[in-house]
């Protein structure tokens, strides 16, 4: 398939360098107009943004309207209300030697920048870093996933329409046109996807030594006791799971139960899918379908052999299939083996917290981890004891539309954090700067570094070097004063020797 950009890759990647090396966008009120504009952009085209991801996913105007819009708005406004404190520089606390020093930490935009979405949710974890590239400064090349034409589409003629056209621009196509951009060097690259493609896109990064956010997934465990209220618990899990048909990346993965449970929540589920979806899933305006025929076959291919509990329908005219649920999982299942990504969830077996603690730890690390349970002393063994991205007690995917809370993998299931002001300082290279005085009392009371070196020079710098536990500049001014008049009526020589270098001491 041709796509249609209206430059090559090195033109446009040539041109948004020539545009930040103009200096507008370390301008925070052109910063500020453009996230004003993306935000008219999302207030003027939801029912294009509605009808795009209903073409693409076939997803119901709630899901688009409250799990996509209405983040990217949320987010979007979080950040326009506080720009301008995050650009100003940060005051890091000063050592006991550089009292009479200021420390500085500058938010630098790194330059341009290359943010690679999703097709999952394609403008939420496209646009959302979009809106943390733009408040740090930079300039943006935006790279949609072409699994979602029609996402795509929209993004690449509703973004020239609203923002700056040399700073910020769209480039569409496949793995071809995906490879060609980063034959290019960039300055940062954000990226969203499986991980077999994050290991291509950290590889082709290394060449440049191009810094990378990697947003990727993995096995996201749901661990559930017997102390839990079920028909919470499957009302919660159904849903995390069943949103956008299972092609989520913080969707639950499998769970982790012992028997007793399993029977339980399989009858609450089965109740909680019906009250859902009714008696006939595949009706439901509410239900996504699997992206493409591609995903639709791996994902069939997991039932051959399977013990199906719940579900297992399939339609492939419709890339439909149920709402599956599987027992009696053995690990060298087919189904537990990758990452799901799809409607069909597996139950694992285990005796206890113990059992689930050491299956998780066997694995790679997860996006995201869920822990059903009204026992804190299982809950905090599952905290203190496990790694993963983020985790969430007694509920499913929630963590991700906090925007306090920053967002992101950790081994396999990624690198760096975005949300909120995680995803300005994602995009921010933090500048530290020393600012000292030329001359003066400062240039006295660090002489004793100069050449020619002495063992009370050597003393002298140790001590005003050494670490000081819990030590608060909130005296400082009067003892700035102190020493002054002490330098000032005995003269530095004999302030250094008397105060530091005492050796009949």
């Amino acid at each position: 398939m041709a796509y249609q950009n209206p430059k090559s890759a090195l033109q446009m990647v040539e041109s948004a360098r020539a545009a930040f090396q103009t200096g507008a966008t370390k301008d925070v009120n052109f910063r500020m107009k453009q996230l004003k504009q993306l935000l008219r952009m999302y207030e003027e085209n939801n029912t294009r943004i509605v009808e795009a991801l209903a073409s693409d996913l076939r997803k119901s105007r709630q899901e688009v309207e409250v799990i996509e819009i209405e983040l990217l708005v949320h987010d979007l406004k979080n950040t326009i209300d506080s720009l301008h404190e995050w650009v100003k520089p940060e005051r890091p606390p000063r050592s006991f030697a550089n009292w009479l020093d200021k420390t500085y930490l500058f938010n630098e935009p790194y330059g341009v920048v290359l943010v690679i979405g999703a097709w999952n949710y394609p403008l939420l974890l496209t646009l959302l870093p979009l809106a943390g590239a733009i408040a740090a400064g930079n300039c943006v090349i935006i790279k949609p996933s072409e699994v979602t034409p029609a996402s795509a589409k929209f993004m690449q003629e509703a973004i020239p329409k609203y923002l700056d056209n040399e700073c910020y621009q769209v480039y569409t196509g496949g793995p071809s046109e995906t490879t060609e951009l980063l034959q290019e060097k960039f300055d940062y690259i954000f990226f969203t996807g499986s991980t077999h493609v994050g290991r291509l896109i950290h590889a082709a990064a290394n060449k440049h030594l191009t810094p990378v956010t990697l947003e990727l997934g993995g096995k996201s465990p749901v661990y559930i006791d017997n102390t839990a209220d079920i028909d919470v618990v499957a009302h919660r899990v159904v849903w995390g799971k069943w949103i956008n048909a299972g092609q989520t990346c913080i969707a639950p993965d499998y769970i982790l139960c012992n028997k007793e449970v399993e029977a339980k929540f399989l009858k609450a589920a089965d109740n909680v899918l019906k009250k859902f979806y009714k008696t006939n899933p595949k009706d439901s305006p509410d239900l996504c379908r699997i992206v493409n025929d591609k995903n639709f076959q791996r994902l069939s291919g997991f039932l051959k052999g399977a013990n199906i509990a719940l579900g297992g329908e399939t339609d492939a005219k419709e890339r439909f299939i149920g709402l599956t649920v599987l027992v009696d999982v053995k690990d060298n299942d087919p189904v537990m083996e990758e990452e799901i990504f799809g409607p069909i969830l597996p139950i694992v077996n285990v005796t206890n917290a113990y059992d689930a603690l050491n299956y998780i730890n066997k694995r790679d690390k997860p996006l995201a981890m869920y822990i059903f349970s009204n026992n804190k002393r299982d809950v905090r063994l599952f905290l203190d004891n496990t790694s993963s991205g983020g985790v969430c007690v007694n509920d499913t995917a929630m963590h991700f539309t906090v925007c306090a809370l920053p967002f992101g993998g950790v081994g396999a299931s990624g690198m760096g954090r975005y949300h909120g002001k995680y995803t300005f300082d994602t995009f921010s290279h933090k500048k530290s700067c020393l600012y000292k005085s030329l001359g003066g009392v400062g240039e006295k009371l660090a002489s004793g570094r100069y050449p020619p070196y002495s063992q009370s020079k050597t003393s002298a710098l140790r001590m005003l070097l050494k670490y000081r536990k819990g030590i608060s500049l909130r005296y400082l001014p009067h003892l700035t004063m102190f020493v002054l008049g002490l330098i000032a009526s005995c003269g530095f020589k004999y302030f250094a020797n008397t105060l530091f270098l005492n050796k009949n001491a």
